[in-house]
Parts: structure tokens; sequence; C-alpha cells
């Protein structure tokens, strides 16, 4: 048997410091079920209010949540995408949001990028071409 692809590096945290970012993921599973311009709509609406993530917020937002969560820590891009920019927003931060693909194969990914540059992915800026982006609110 295999062992399970791990996409980001996992944290120790105390029991009742795992809380927030499990509640974030539990929420993220939530949404990600959601249609696609449910997803955008939902995740525009989340961002208000909040100012643009440090590559540093988001990579701990997203090691918190691959942590707590085996789903996250696996192949679940969309519901660890989402739950990373939910843990930035309980702290009052935003990465961008992105859901996309790449061609050849063709696979469907979602992630968070901070100045254009994905966050703690095993894949380079450009490898997949983002068909939804929720950015901090008031960033182009």
């Amino acid at each position: 048997m295999t062992a399970p692809v791990t996409m980001g590096a996992r944290v120790s945290v105390a029991p009742h410091h795992r809380v927030l970012p499990w509640l974030a993921v539990r929420l993220a599973m939530v949404i990600a079920a959601q249609p696609p311009a449910r997803i955008r709509r939902i995740m525009t609406r989340l961002r208000a209010g909040a100012r643009p993530a440090t590559t540093v917020e988001a990579a701990r937002a997203r090691s918190l949540v691959v942590t707590v969560s085996s789903t996250c820590a696996g192949e679940g891009c969309l519901p660890r995408s989402i739950a990373t920019a939910l843990l930035c927003r309980a702290s009052g931060t935003w990465p961008t949001w992105c859901s996309g693909v790449r061609v050849m194969p063709f696979l469907g990914h979602a992630w968070v990028e901070v100045d254009g540059e994905p966050v703690d992915e095993p894949y380079p800026a450009g490898y997949h071409r983002a068909l939804i982006k929720v950015p901090p609110a008031g960033a182009r």
C-alpha cells in the first residue's frame, strides 16, 4: 500500500488550536459541493473587508488546513483551497482564490495565490490556467 500524497507540510498544532482550521475545512466541504458560479459568489462575499494576505499568512493557513484534514492533505484541492481562504479570512486577510485547469492532460485544480504566485503548490506559476479568480477586494 502506498502512502497518500501530501500537498503541503503538516505542522504540529495543539488540540485547542485545531478548532478553527477544522471548522474552516467543514465549511469548505459544504461550499465545495456547490456549483462553480455559487462558489464564486460565496467567495466574493466572504472576502469583503479583508486586507490582502501575505505569502506567509496564506502558507500558514494552508499548513493548518492540511494538518487537520486528510482529504485536504491529499487530492482534495477544492476544499483545501477554500478552507485556506476561509482560515485567512478568519484572521482578517484574503489570498487570491483560484480554480482552473491544465490542458495536457486535462485536469481541474483549485489553489490560492499571493501576488500571482501559487502558495505551497507543487506546480509553478502558470502551470494551471485560472478560470475563476477571487482576489482580495479592491485588487485587480
